[in-house]
């Protein structure tokens, strides 16, 4: 029946009920994601918008509805593939429901993180989805919350007043440390970028060290960086070559993992032989290193999903559930392997030097 229509006579909503054969109220339900409708139902209302070419305009519906049918979208970065793939799922979710997502990124910085929020609820957004630094101290969401504006958080371990889309850090970073025991790793180290602001980076390293102590290891080192640090191998050399027996780095995101690599290869070491790594997030380019990277890996695009369908329920009026966590699997790679043990000449195993940060956070006791 679609094909007799004149396409070059405005196509309306009542045309696309006539042809699903339902009311206008339950082809503007489907094609508004406002209400219920059979599976049956659901499929020929979108198969008709489809063959009519119809648009269902989102100014008529904003107007309808007090809504802009926009939502804003913060992360800290979009060069980092795991926020790209995040906003990707979460634009999947979004498809088909009329809402637009407004992106924007911060650069790992507080200030701009609540700049940023401070102009999507300027636009009127109908809701935020969010990674930040330091939600729970946002003023910015403070106000999203006093506006009555939903907010859906992703990557951050839960945090009461704001369902998250997450894995569970602590639980992840245990697992890296109980491949370390297994072989034979005693002298490790976390190697964390923006410890201070980041509860995903200090969530891992509490995971790590509580395991390391159940497993009767000496505690990690904490190695804290700056950006600086971190984009330069060649200081980040500098900083290692300061722990002599050290074998194994557990990195807080993959892309330190891998500046790691290329340290020790500065410092004349072989991963590996003379240092195992392991990273966190699971980067598809972890796999086409010359070593494949060892990681923990997730599935942001599933995280950047539930976020969003987890908003579309806050909108609608439904109450705020924390969903669990989302599953994460330990990806074995080549820059995993057995301790090297160095002996001096007494026989015994060099000293672990103590670390030369200290943690300002309490640690849960292993």
């Amino acid at each position: 029946m679609a094909e007799q229509m004149d396409h070059r006579q405005k196509i309306t909503i009542k045309d696309v009920a006539r042809v699903a054969g339902c009311g206008v109220s339950t082809a503007s339900r489907v094609l508004n994601n406002s209400g219920p409708a059979s599976a049956e139902v659901r499929e020929r209302v979108e198969r008709a918008a489809r063959d009519l070419r119809f648009s269902f305009s989102a100014i008529g519906r904003a107007l309808q509805g007090g809504r802009s049918m926009t939502i804003g979208c913060l992360v800290p970065s979009l060069a980092n593939p795991v926020f790209a793939e995040a906003v990707q799922g979460a634009q999947e979710a979004l498809s088909g429901t009329g809402y637009q997502l407004l992106i924007a990124s911060s650069n790992y910085d507080g200030a701009a993180d609540n700049e940023a929020i401070e102009t999507l609820l300027a636009k009127e957004v109908d809701g935020l989805i969010v990674t930040m630094i330091a939600p729970e101290r946002s003023a910015a969401l403070k106000e999203a919350r006093r506006r009555r504006v939903p907010v859906s958080l992703m990557f951050h371990d839960p945090i009461d007043g704001f369902p998250t889309a997450y894995v569970d850090n602590f639980e992840a970073a245990r697992e890296v440390a109980r491949r370390f025991a297994d072989l034979g790793h005693r002298h490790t180290a976390f190697l964390a970028l923006r410890f201070a602001t980041s509860d995903r980076s200090r969530n891992r390293y509490a995971g790590f060290h509580a395991e390391c102590r159940a497993r009767g290891l000496p505690d990690p080192a904490l190695i804290e960086l700056g950006e600086a640090e971190a984009n330069k191998p060649e200081i980040l050399a500098e900083i290692l070559a300061g722990f002599d027996g050290l074998t194994a780095i557990f990195a807080s995101n993959d892309f330190l993992a891998i500046s790691v690599q290329k340290a020790a290869h500065l410092m004349g070491k072989r991963v590996p032989r003379d240092l195992s790594v392991v990273g966190f997030d699971g980067i598809g380019i972890g796999r086409l290193l010359d070593v494949p990277l060892a990681t923990i890996e997730t599935a942001p695009e599933t995280m950047g999903r539930q976020a969003a369908t987890t908003l579309l329920d806050l909108m609608q009026g439904k109450a705020a559930i924390q969903a669990p966590p989302l599953r994460f699997t330990f990806r074995a790679g080549g820059t995993l392997g057995c301790a090297r043990m160095e002996s001096r000449d007494d026989d015994q195993v060099a000293p672990w030097p103590p670390s030369v940060h200290s943690l300002k956070t309490d640690l849960k006791q292993g």
